[in-house]
């Protein structure tokens, strides 16, 4: 059963204005997007720490950390975006000295179609692309590839303009993949939303590629998927509405179910009759934009952080949104959330009045330290540790180490 407190927030954010209310506030700014000046950097709680882990990359929109503490980056640029360097590549970043700074790049695969989902199985390592999911044979350790990649599945295209991004999850029991795909209309569903199965929709196929279907609906950017804990449900981020449609129906995090319609386009008729649809579990603002998604597992963080989940609201990136710019905590009790979402990051706003943001947050990891890793937009990796010297640390499992194939 779907939280009924959570209902209750995302009925209040698409209510009616009252004929005696204020006249509706001015439009938002655009938002301009500046790149962190010298000196300035995300702010954390208190006993926390924020250090530079790389700088200098192009759009990361997705991190995967390795058993052996490489990290992977996905630097990826729409169709209509102009980037400083050659992006759409797939990057491993190197700290040869332990130091929590990445000291070595290696650039393993280029020319890619917008990578921003990545996932490792075995010795294959998956790669969601704008319009296919790429598998690749790949050792821990190595720098360079060794064989070419094929393509597990093919995806609906992303054109030019569309919701390019595709996240990715493997079940538990990697058995199967997971891959959130958005709806190519902006703020109502065009042609190819209706006529085409599995845009505004998560995916699930075998990890092999074969029996490919449709595992929930009306979802209009599923931007970031992730597998809880304790239950081993699968939970989403969606964007909604972009910023200047204002505060209704808003961005949400919600477990999904098979067979489930969140509401976005026209459901498929099951059985005669079209699916009811579900209510998210909860609001995160109109304009927020999630992107990355994860849940936090390992030690080194605070008891009352294990096991939430954390969130990137990237924001908006023509329009300032307040909702945005920051990155969010979920905490979660029984495998369910327990309460609403807590800041976390912040900093990334220089002046909410003129919409000017240092930049956005896209993508999240967790290190082999435990420590969180957070790219944004500006090319930098930020990295998160907690440091208390009056509280009693928790044990920090040490990377593992594995040999290098490089």
């Amino acid at each position: 059963m779907r939280a009924a407190a959570a209902l209750c927030l995302l009925i209040a954010a698409s209510a009616p204005a009252r004929a005696d209310e204020d006249p509706p506030a001015a439009p938002p700014p655009a938002a301009h997007v500046l790149g962190w000046a010298e000196g300035t950097q995300p702010q954390a709680p208190q006993n926390f720490r924020v250090l530079p882990f790389a700088r200098g990359l192009d759009a990361p929109h997705a991190l995967l950390v390795l058993p052996n503490g490489d990290v992977l980056v996905a630097e990826s640029r729409g169709a209509n975006e102009q980037g400083r360097r050659s992006a759409n590549r797939l990057t491993l970043l190197r700290d040869t000295t332990g130091a929590g700074l990445a000291d070595q790049q290696f650039v393993l695969l280029a020319d890619l179609d917008r990578p921003s989902g990545l996932a490792l199985r075995r010795d294959r390592l998956l790669v969601a692309g704008a319009d296919a999911v790429l598998s690749c044979p790949f050792l821990v350790g190595q720098t360079r590839m060794h064989g070419e990649c094929r393509s597990l599945a093919e995806l609906p295209s992303a054109g030019g303009y569309d919701h390019w991004t595709r996240s990715l999850a493997l079940d538990p029991d990697e058995a199967q993949l997971f891959v959130g795909v958005g709806s190519s209309g902006e703020t109502v569903p065009d042609a190819r939303d209706l006529a085409e199965p599995g845009r505004a929709a998560i995916l699930a196929l075998a990890t092999e590629g074969h029996g490919r279907r449709v595992y929930a609906t009306g979802l209009r950017d599923p931007a970031g998927l992730a597998f809880e804990p304790r239950r081993g449900r699968l939970y989403a981020v969606v964007g909604e509405r972009a910023a200047a449609e204002g505060a209704q129906p808003g961005d949400y995090f919600t477990h999904v179910g098979e067979g489930e319609f969140f509401g976005w386009g026209t459901p498929e008729p099951r059985a005669g009759h079209a699916p009811r649809t579900a209510a998210p579990d909860l609001a995160l603002g109109a304009g927020s934009v999630p992107r990355g998604l994860l849940f936090y597992t390992r030690e080194h963080f605070p008891r009352g952080m294990r096991g939430g989940a954390f969130i990137a609201l990237a924001g908006g990136a023509e329009r300032f949104a307040a909702a945005g710019y920051r990155v969010v905590h979920v905490p979660f009790a029984e495998g369910r959330p327990s309460g609403p979402p807590q800041d976390f990051l912040t900093g990334f706003v220089k002046d909410a009045v003129s919409g000017a943001v240092y930049a956005r947050p896209l993508a999240l990891a967790v290190a082999t330290d435990g420590t969180l890793l957070v790219a944004d937009d500006s090319g930098t990796i930020w990295r998160v540790l907690f440091k208390c010297a009056a509280c009693t640390p928790d044990p920090v499992r040490p990377p593992d180490k594995r040999p290098n194939h490089g």
